[in-house]
């Protein structure tokens, strides 16, 4: 586990590391920073998982299961927001049902915390998480990434989820997703991409956002402008802060 400064969680749990590419808001991805340094630094568990290509550090793509990671959310004894695998994707296609079901069980056993997972790939959670070993459990989010239009066919994936609360992150927001359907999606998160070579986020795509959660009742998550230093844009919008979370009675009950 590792305290994080995302501003809508409180810590990371990494029991996978290593991804690949799956679309554009992946290009300049934090992750892929971090695991660099962290293998330089010699952690063995990020030994492998990027190359160097064009002067930056790329996914090769391949995933590692950290099985003594699993033992970690039982040792905490105080209440946390837990994102899942800030490193990696749960629902890589390389990260087995059966390891999947291991971070169910551990997810199930601590219901005192709320965990958050953010996947790419909506159609391998939807096909993993409707067998009949993975019950909805009331202590776990689950969101999809959307960078822009061209990727909103993941929200009609996400829908088709068994889930508790149902979120969407558009971070890194590159592009208008003025036509995004957030019905029975209970929570929106908005950020532009921030480090090196960040690409430009335009307010307007922000507040077609705010607009669209506002008309399908979902909540309304603003953290961060982005660019190359995130702490001077800030995440200020239109005079305030936007830290909405989902409503207790959106949240199914099991």
């Amino acid at each position: 586990m590792a305290e994080t400064s995302i501003e809508w969680t409180d810590a990371t749990w990494n029991p996978v590391a290593g991804c690949s590419i799956e679309s554009d808001g992946c290009k300049f991805c934090y992750a892929m920073r971090m695991a660099a340094r962290l293998e330089a630094m010699g952690v063995e568990k990020y030994q492998g998982l990027t190359r160097k290509s064009g002067g930056r550090a790329k996914w090769t793509g391949r995933v590692t299961l950290d099985r003594k990671s699993l033992l970690i959310p039982a040792t905490w004894s105080k209440a946390r927001r837990v994102f899942v695998n800030s490193m990696s994707d749960l629902f890589h296609e390389d990260v087995p049902a059966e390891f999947i079901r291991d971070v169910w069980s551990v997810m199930a056993e601590t219901p005192r915390h709320t965990y958050q997972i953010l996947t790419k790939r909506p159609r391998r959670m939807t096909e993993v998480l409707k067998r009949d070993d993975f019950p909805v459990l009331q202590n776990v989010w689950l969101g999809t990434s959307v960078e822009d239009g061209r990727v909103l066919a993941r929200l009609n994936e996400l829908r088709d989820v068994p889930a508790a609360v149902r979120f969407v992150s558009f971070e890194p927001l590159i592009g208008s997703v003025a036509k995004a359907n957030l019905s029975e999606i209970h929570w929106a998160i908005v950020g532009g991409e921030s480090g090196p070579g960040a690409r430009h986020m335009e307010p307007g795509w922000v507040d077609e956002i705010e607009a669209l959660c506002r008309r399908a009742g979902t909540a309304f998550f603003f953290k961060q402008w982005g660019g190359r230093n995130k702490k001077a844009t800030g995440r200020t919008l239109n005079g305030r802060t936007y830290d909405e979370m989902p409503a207790s009675e959106c949240i199914m009950q099991i």
